[in-house]
């Protein structure tokens, strides 16, 4: 078994799109992409539930981010109300968090952008949250996000070419293969490059 920080610093030198040829599950919805380009997040989930545009729920969550975490938040299915902007991105920053996703929508673009807090969601809108409480909202819960089941403490990877959201354990499994075909793979494109027939190059990775 990896501890945390070991497997953190294969995370970081891994592709997480390498993770894809040998993990099935855990990749969210391509509908929540990056709202910022060339962002590549590491963390662990803290999770929300926001009910009825609950933006209360949202300010307690931000309270309680520890750093490194990646906030995930569901909608449970509003995909209308934004609930991240330029003040969320700040705290959620104060706080030492590393991303924010959600299962909706934010505002903000352009200054989200220009903070530089990774942000996915599903796109933007000008209708918020409002500055209410329900009491049906949740943290420290399990959630949905994108079709993914997410637990308090999952492992949040993502980038430009999207999300995966999974526990230590499944990452533990496939991490070491994973950066051996990264390793392998730049010799790969060298000999297709020089000229070797890509059937003779391809065939050899069967």
């Amino acid at each position: 078994m990896i501890d945390e920080q070991q497997l953190e610093e294969k995370l970081q030198r891994v592709s997480f799109a390498t993770l894809g040829h040998f993990l099935e599950s855990g990749f969210v919805s391509h509908v929540i992409r990056s709202q910022l380009t060339d962002v590549k997040v590491i963390g662990r989930a803290r999770t929300l539930k926001v009910v009825n545009a609950d933006a209360f729920a949202v300010n307690h969550a931000l309270v309680d981010l520890k750093e490194g975490d990646v906030l995930v938040i569901e909608m449970q299915g509003d995909h209308q109300h934004a609930c991240v902007g330029t003040v969320t991105s700040c705290a959620a920053s104060a706080k030492g968090a590393r991303a924010i996703i959600v299962d909706g929508v934010v505002t903000d673009i352009l200054e989200l952008r220009a903070a530089g807090l990774p942000i996915f969601a599903r796109g933007t809108s000008l209708l918020t949250t409002k500055l209410r409480s329900d009491p049906a909202s949740a943290q420290n819960v399990e959630i949905r996000c994108g079709g993914v089941s997410v637990m308090p403490g999952d492992w949040v990877l993502g980038d430009d070419n999207g999300l995966l959201i999974t526990s230590a354990q499944a990452l533990e499994a496939v991490i070491d293969i994973a950066l051996a075909s990264d390793a392998a793979e730049p010799a790969l494109l060298e000999r297709m490059k020089n000229g070797e027939p890509v059937e003779q190059v391809l065939r050899l990775l069967t």
